[in-house]
């Protein structure tokens, strides 16, 4: 099976399942290689790679590498390797970069609220340092601003998603007409028609909050990057290689 996937999708999938395998059974990984907000004590600058490779449950990276294995082998032949890598990490990337800019805007409003009601915000920062104390929001359950800061702080953002939304939405963008088979839906729909209202529902929900513990902004940054990759190189198409 493996040998009939182009090499960079093939090792992706590979380097994905042994950092996931070793992760079980070493869960103290987490905190060095999931990504953390960007002014969290628990943050370092690798995690901007490192998270895409992280997932919390075998459905999350069953889900992810699937979904690389439906897309991916065809923008690897048809980019050809280097643009599909640039792709894939700038996408995973941009990703982090949205996701944390709304992050940002929320905990400056969270820490206004926090101030005026004479809350030492620092504290909560120096608390959130997982390297020097344990996990423990039980000081803040009386609290809702102070919470969902503490829980900013420590709750790092994991998986390949956001890379993932980029291969789609470069998928979408270079060959829209394509047809494929969405859950629920008995019918094949043509790519065009499922990204935007993908994108629109993210959105929404990444307004609403993070549902069900889902980085929603993280997948329509990704997917941003790839529409606009594949947006520049479409008109190069049979000259990537």
């Amino acid at each position: 099976m493996f040998n009939n996937i182009p090499p960079i999708t093939r090792n992706i999938i590979i380097i994905n399942i042994i950092v996931f395998i070793i992760s079980y059974f070493m869960p103290q990984l987490d905190y060095f290689l999931s990504a953390f907000y960007p002014f969290s004590p628990n943050f370092k600058t690798w995690q901007i790679i490192t998270h895409m490779f992280m997932h919390g449950s075998i459905m999350h990276i069953l889900f992810n590498m699937l979904t690389l294995y439906s897309f991916g082998p065809i923008l690897e032949q048809s980019l050809g390797e280097k643009k599909y890598l640039i792709l894939y990490f700038i996408s995973g990337i941009g990703a982090f970069v949205l996701f944390n800019l709304w992050n940002f805007y929320e905990v400056q409003q969270i820490s206004t609220q926090l101030a005026n009601a004479n809350i030492n915000v620092s504290e909560i920062y120096a608390k959130s340092n997982l390297s020097q104390f344990n996990f423990n929001p039980a000081p803040y359950l009386n609290n809702e601003e102070a919470l969902n800061l503490y829980y900013t702080l420590t709750s790092p953002m994991v998986g390949a998603s956001g890379a993932i939304f980029g291969v789609i939405a470069a998928f979408g963008t270079l060959y829209p007409d394509s047809k494929i088979m969405i859950m629920f839906i008995p019918v094949p729909v043509k790519v065009k028609y499922i990204l935007p209202v993908i994108l629109v529902v993210s959105v929404f929900l990444g307004i609403s909050g993070n549902v069900g513990g889902i980085a929603h902004f993280a997948h329509v940054g990704g997917a941003l990057v790839g529409f606009l990759l594949a947006w520049i190189w479409k008109k190069h198409l049979y000259r990537f290689n």
